[in-house]
């Protein structure tokens, strides 16, 4: 039975190990990097739990988390009206657009085992059909909010230390320091995002669904293998 549970969820749980190890990693890196930025301005150190609960590691990890839930949204949003032809990422030309409700099998297309909502019609269809790019949206904001609102104590902290002018929450949103932190984790999302859609046109990886079969031509368009 467990093996089953983890060959099942293999990918998640693969995943989720990652994301915690590179998470605790981050956050003892951190700690150690922030106590010798403290000792080296005459400040005391803090403790492990004081610095998870810190603007510094909060505004660090909701800057990333941001890009990431940013870049998602707009993938799935883009893909259902733009393609790239050749590549497993994109749809076929005409199949532009939200498709049929038969070919989203919705309504009395539906089969066994389909969503409730998927069934139901009306605001619960139309809601569950967008239910995806309306949760990385919501992920996208909530932590780009995190992101602001950290970002804006670090600043003026560092603002007092030299003796300099503190921001308000929506100075800060105009300020070069919020924009700079973002941009720079958004460029590398989008870099990354495209080029796996560009490089999965002529480059294969055998049985994953991320990529074509390796004998598909170039030009075959949503194909997995």
């Amino acid at each position: 039975m467990v093996k089953r549970v983890l060959r099942d969820n293999g990918l998640g749980l693969f995943f989720g190990v990652l994301f915690l190890a590179a998470l605790v990693g981050q956050a003892l890196a951190g700690h150690a990097g922030y106590n010798e930025q403290q000792l080296a301005h005459g400040e005391p150190a803090v403790s492990f739990g004081e610095f998870l609960t810190s603007s510094e590691f909060v505004v660090d990890v909701a800057e990333n988390w941001q890009s990431e839930y940013l870049q998602f949204f707009l993938f799935i949003l883009a893909t259902v009206w733009l393609i790239q032809r050749g590549s497993p990422e994109s749809k076929m030309p005409k199949e532009i657009g939200g498709e049929t409700d038969e070919q989203q099998q919705l309504g009395a297309h539906t089969t066994a085992g389909a969503p409730a909502w998927a069934k139901t019609g009306g605001w619960r269809t139309r809601v569950y059909s967008n239910s995806l790019g309306l949760m990385m949206a919501g992920l996208f904001l909530l932590s780009w909010l995190a992101q602001s609102l950290a970002g804006v104590v670090v600043y003026n902290n560092d603002q007092t230390t030299h003796q300099q002018e503190q921001l308000s929450w929506l100075q800060y949103l105009a300020s070069p320091d919020f924009w700079d932190r973002t941009l720079q984790n958004w460029q590398s999302e989008f870099l990354a995002i495209g080029s796996m859609v560009v490089l999965s046109i002529y480059l294969r990886q055998r049985g994953s669904p991320e990529s074509k079969p390796v004998g598909a031509p170039h030009v075959t368009t949503d194909e997995t293998g």
